[in-house]
């Protein structure tokens, strides 16, 4: 059986040491490097770690890949952050935050790993360049180097699914959709989002109409929201759709606004549904149904992943996919107790 001495004598620190190291004591300060050899001695050795904060980190870093001024569209992105703050105190773990990818790279060597946030497009030079900086490194919402790196994700190709049955189960057949352009994938920006994506293939395996029901361009704001529905309208004005599906919910603000202007009573006419549950689809007139993406297991995920990574635990990049939950208010009520599938 595999002992404190043995991870001593393999690491070439002292037993004092690689106890503390692996009890997750609070209160012993030690060099990332110093932990993270520990841990993965420990683990290569077959030693069962004691404590589920032994093999976290202390110290990581967060690149901030977004700018939170923009105002509703990346209100999602100061969430995240917010809560990977939360499960960072919970974990006894120190967040240091860089707004680009050269500071990063300059303070590599005092972090084992890092946490990108944001969907802002990155060089693939500046991926090749992070990585040798830092090995271990975790996006969240975007996949921009699935071989170099992990990912964490909401699943918005299912939430689209999901939203379409939801609509079809109340007999809502002319569904429109509303969203916008532009997802990282790889070194690749696709014009097409994941979520346009999903529901064109979606709507065509369904026999739904799709000519002239997809506006899918331009930025996630709430004016480009508007914009589109008043062109679907105009497009529509003899026979409307009577529901519409909305990429983001900066967005679907826009879209509330040009139905009431054009007085379209919601949801009796046209359905409205879209997907995030900001905060402010509580304060739209009506209230904007939405599926929530939870950012506290965004967060939590993508640090044990990071943790995991770094201890040596994976053999292979993971890319995670969580789902998402409907948060019904007054622009769209879906059927209860009613089977998806």
């Amino acid at each position: 059986m595999v002992n404190l001495g043995d991870i001593a004598k393999a690491t070439g620190y002292s037993k004092a040491t690689v106890s503390r190291v692996l009890s997750g004591d609070p209160s012993f300060t030690a060099k990332e490097s110093t932990r993270h050899r520990v841990i993965q001695v420990a683990n290569e050795l077959g030693y069962a770690l004691r404590s589920s904060r032994s093999g976290i980190p202390q110290m990581m870093a967060v690149l901030e890949n977004f700018d939170a001024t923009h105002g509703p569209q990346d209100t999602y992105f100061a969430d995240v952050r917010d809560a990977l703050r939360e499960r960072a105190v919970e974990n006894m773990m120190s967040l240091s935050f860089f707004s680009d990818v050269d500071s990063l790279v300059e303070a590599g060597d005092d972090f084992a790993g890092f946490v990108s946030l944001g969907p802002a497009p990155i060089a693939r030079e500046d991926l090749q360049r992070l990585h040798e900086a830092l090995a271990h490194g975790v996006f969240i919402d975007i996949n921009p180097a699935p071989t170099l790196f992990h990912s964490v994700r909401p699943d918005l190709q299912q939430t689209v699914i999901e939203a379409i049955y939801a609509l079809r189960e109340q007999g809502r057949e002319r569904i429109a959709f509303i969203g916008g352009e532009g997802h990282m994938m790889g070194s690749h920006v696709f014009a097409r989002d994941p979520r346009t994506f999903a529901f064109d293939e979606w709507a065509r395996l369904l026999g739904m109409p799709t000519d002239g029901h997809v506006y899918a361009s331009g930025p996630f704001t709430v004016d480009n929201g508007r914009d589109q529905a008043e062109a679907l309208l105009d497009a529509h004005a003899e026979a409307m759709p009577d529901a519409i599906l909305v990429a983001a919910d900066p967005l679907a603000v826009g879209v509330i606004q040009a139905l009431v202007a054009r007085g379209v009573r919601i949801p009796d006419e046209v359905a409205v549904l879209s997907i995030d549950n900001l905060e402010v689809c509580q304060y739209t007139a009506p209230t904007l149904s939405s599926y929530a993406i939870e950012r506290s297991e965004l967060a939590e995920t993508a640090l044990m992943l990071l943790s995991d990574a770094i201890v040596g635990r994976f053999r292979h990049k993971h890319h995670v996919l969580l789902s998402t939950h409907l948060v019904p208010r007054q622009s769209f009520i879906p059927l209860e107790d009613t089977p998806r599938y």
